[in-house]
């Protein structure tokens, strides 16, 4: 589960009273850059990975995009909408909870609105790209599109983008659909590619592209809803239904769009993944309050408090692979004799 909505719910507590707006955008802004900038050295490819003990990255392929810069975007755009657009209304209902930031969730609307016509109604010409191929002549493979709402792996505006934007260099080389049947004969695990493998299947994408991004956004507003009913409802049963009744609508609604059609499609974050996503998050966070807050349960959440306030370094550790190759650092006379093969990672 993307880390979203949690986001949204701490912007409103740091940003519950803002006594100089001007200096918390300044400080926004700087927080969402640094976040921004260690996305580039670990996700752009400054760490080589597990089987390659070099580090330093070409910046004429590095990528830009990632997991991290995602965090940054949203965590910029969420935090200056909770600055600047909200009302002084007060807060005794739910509708009273909406009337006081309509204007945050018009943005959310505008933003929604925005990724559908893009995602349905762009235009995805043929394209191509190249792979290494036999000496050091690279291979170019040909893609055919030539559609619009296409949501599949080759032909989504999603990607073509990223290509335009970012060029194809610069994007993810390890494609979420190469672990497909159409390209892997282990699938669901990586694998050489079938004999019939389509044209699409090495071409690189990304998955914290630009376009799905815009949807990441729309959850992270939806969790800064969920932190404002923590500022204005004081009652442990208030808190549980404000945060009950919109979960499970979005949920309802997730489903229901699914059923019709609008997948839930992580790579592309469409409109049904989104909304699963922010009502699944709202369930947890209400469980896990009824638990440490009513329940007093707090010693069986100790573990998550813990991974939660070293949740960036984790991260880096061993979600980029900086953990397992300081690890393969250290070998027995010859690089393949390391702890992780010791373990069985290697």
């Amino acid at each position: 589960m993307v880390p979203g909505p949690f986001v949204g719910v701490a912007l409103a507590l740091t940003y519950k009273r803002v006594a100089n707006r001007a200096v918390a955008t300044r400080k926004a802004s700087l927080r969402a850059l640094k976040l921004f900038v260690v996305g580039l050295v670990v996700q752009g490819g400054y760490f080589h990975g597990l089987h390659n003990l070099t580090y330093g990255v070409d910046i004429l392929s590095m990528r830009w995009m990632g997991v991290l810069q995602r965090i940054a975007m949203a965590y910029l755009l969420v935090a200056i909408c909770e600055i600047w657009l909200k009302g002084d209304n007060v807060v005794d209902s739910g509708y009273s909870l909406v009337r006081r930031y309509r204007l945050q969730l018009l943005v959310g609307f505008i933003l929604t609105i925005m990724y559908m016509v893009l995602l349905y109604g762009l235009y995805v010409p043929d394209w191509e790209y190249q792979i290494p191929g036999p000496g050091s002549m690279p291979k170019t493979l040909s893609v055919k599109c030539g559609v619009r709402g296409d949501t599949g792996p080759a032909c989504n505006a999603v990607g073509m983008i990223d290509r335009k934007i970012f060029g194809i260099r610069h994007l993810h080389r390890r494609p979420v659909y190469e672990k497909t049947k159409q390209c892997s004969i282990n699938s669901p695990a990586s694998g050489p590619l079938p004999p019939d493998a389509p044209s699409w299947c090495q071409a690189p994408f990304d998955p914290e592209g630009l376009l799905s991004s815009v949807m990441a956004i729309v959850t992270c507003l939806i969790g800064l809803q969920f932190g404002h009913v923590i500022i204005h409802f004081k009652d442990h049963k208030d808190r549980i239904v404000q945060w009950m009744i919109p979960s499970f609508c979005l949920l309802a609604l997730a489903f229901s769009l699914d059923l019709f059609g609008l997948r839930m499609n992580k790579a592309l974050y469409t409109l049904s993944y989104t909304c699963a996503t922010a009502g699944a998050a709202g369930m947890l966070f209400t469980g896990v309050y009824v638990l440490v807050d009513v329940g007093g349960y707090r010693r069986p959440t100790s573990a998550m408090e813990w991974l939660g306030m070293h949740a960036l370094m984790i991260y880096i550790l061993i979600g980029c692979n900086v953990f397992p190759v300081l690890i393969q650092g250290f070998y027995w006379r010859d690089p393949q004799n390391n702890l992780l093969k010791v373990i069985g990672i290697s």
